[in-house]
């Protein structure tokens, strides 16, 4: 019987459901598939037939987009206990969530929004995570967000803030390289020195995506996070930067506006399945 409780050093997608009869017929380079936990937290339906019918085929990780890991009130009881009977059903093979909040109060905000990295903040954000580890009784994954602005009062770089999470936690990590692109672009660094002071022996995931370019106020480049286009060029080198260093990870293409055919999204896990195969040899 296969394995599913660990995901492979291959590509996954982000699965979607106008992709389904396209998986079932054959999924190509696409060895596991990536979902939204708030998608899939009601009872019954299509989306959960068609969830327990792929989870028999493939690998399955968990991404969270509400838990607001970084708020600075408790996380939503609620919200935990339809978290945790999706995964107690489902036994993903990875759980993650983002560096980031999204609620205030009784407010939910339909953002992933920064936060300043301060000694504070990271004993909150600690807090919570332990908290959710307790609660789903698994190691957890936390994310690098895409950054558009730098807080004053930081007193911890990004990757050290992470490495430090996961060692008071023993979290995971998933490295985003589409968010270190394009928060390297907008803050000005070089995405290299950010891949090579970040701890990826940490890390269970790496994920791509698309992104917008637009101009700030005063004409200089920005760039969002979209997860609605191709990956360009130079996040896919960026990512052969990090697999150099790193070795073979579970690695996804993220797609989530605008979803194009699925011949399109099985090409650009393609292009990761053969980054992921170069760096292999490299090893």
């Amino acid at each position: 019987m296969t394995d599913f409780s660990q995901l492979p050093n291959a590509a996954g997608v982000g699965y979607k459901p106008q992709h389904f009869q396209n998986i079932i017929d054959g999924s190509g380079a696409v060895d596991w598939l990536e979902i939204h936990a708030e998608n899939y937290m009601g009872d019954g339906g299509r989306p959960l037939a068609q969830l327990r019918h792929l989870a028999e085929r493939f690998p399955i990780s968990v991404h969270g987009v509400g838990l607001s890991i970084g708020g600075e009130g408790p996380l939503d009881p609620e919200h935990l206990a339809r978290l945790k009977h999706l995964v107690d059903w489902l036994k993903p093979a990875s759980f993650s969530e983002h560096l980031a909040w999204s609620t205030h109060d009784t407010h939910f905000y339909n953002d992933l929004l920064p936060l300043p990295y301060t000694d504070a903040t990271l004993a909150r954000i600690c807090d919570h995570i332990d908290m959710v580890q307790t609660l789903l009784g698994r190691r957890m994954l936390l994310e690098n967000p895409s950054s558009y602005l730098a807080f004053a009062e930081s007193t911890w770089e990004e990757p050290a803030f992470l490495h430090e999470i996961a060692k008071r936690t023993g979290c995971g990590l998933l490295l985003d390289v589409n968010n270190v692109f394009v928060s390297a672009t907008n803050l000005g660094y070089r995405p290299q020195d950010y891949i090579d002071a970040y701890p990826l022996d940490l890390v269970g995931e790496i994920h791509l995506g698309g992104h917008d370019e637009d101009e700030d106020d005063h004409g200089r480049p920005l760039l969002i996070d979209s997860h609605g286009a191709e990956v360009v060029d130079p996040v896919w080198s960026l990512l052969s930067y990090t697999l150099t260093r790193s070795g073979p990870k579970p690695t996804l293409v993220e797609w989530d506006t605008d979803v194009p055919e699925w011949s399109v999204l099985e090409a650009e896990a393609a292009r990761a399945a053969n980054a992921l195969r170069t760096a292999k040899v490299a090893a």
